[in-house]
């Protein structure tokens, strides 16, 4: 931010919401962003708070921001394309300042079919490339790729086990708690891959 735009986002010039109208459109224009992302951002650059939310009260009324179209569009690319169960999906955007109705909303229409739909598929690509491992590690490495992808235990050992008995293995290897929370910490339920171009800066 150059040394006249903090001024004018700060109230030392002459129009300090026009300065904040810039930064929020300047993000805008490089990727979709919550409104909360956009007040972290304002005030990251010391913009007032008062000017700040009207700025942002200004643009969610002409639909530049509009939070309930953004977790639609999130959650539509982020299933479709990554493959995230609604856990990880929920988490994304709670993350990003979404509210909790808002939320729901989003990841409601997705069913239990869905996502064992796209366990499946996630793990068709994968199963090929873990063969010649031992069993043990051919399961922790699938299952664990659904856990970061935010699907449950149950799920996920059910899918692997489709999966691998499709090969002709008889089965799980001995001591496997689909129950385990070993895989399954609650804190993985966010793809470490994710944040991309969506995140603010």
């Amino acid at each position: 931010m150059s040394g006249k735009e903090a001024a004018d986002a700060g109230g030392g010039g002459p129009d300090p919401q026009e300065a904040a109208r810039e930064i929020c459109l300047r993000l805008l224009a490089a990727a979709p962003r919550t409104r909360a992302q956009l007040a972290s951002a304002l005030r990251r650059r010391r913009v007032p708070d008062e000017v700040a939310e009207a700025v942002l009260g200004r643009l969610a009324d002409v639909r530049l921001i509009d939070d309930v179209a953004f977790a639609r569009a999130w959650v539509e690319t982020r299933h479709h394309g990554r493959g995230l169960a609604r856990r990880a999906l929920s988490a994304e955007l709670r993350q990003r300042g979404v509210a909790a109705e808002e939320v729901r909303a989003a990841v409601g229409p997705l069913r239990d079919q869905d996502e064992l739909a796209a366990a499946r598929r996630l793990v068709a690509r994968r199963v090929d490339a873990s063969r010649g491992r031992p069993l043990p590690a051919r399961v922790r490495h699938l299952v664990g790729m659904l856990a970061r992808k935010g699907y449950p235990a149950g799920l996920a050992y059910q899918v692997v086990r489709e999966a691998l008995e499709r090969e002709g293995q008889p089965g799980l290897p001995a001591g496997f708690d689909p129950d385990a929370g070993d895989v399954f910490d609650a804190e993985v339920a966010v793809d470490a891959a994710a944040g991309d171009e969506w995140t603010a800066r």
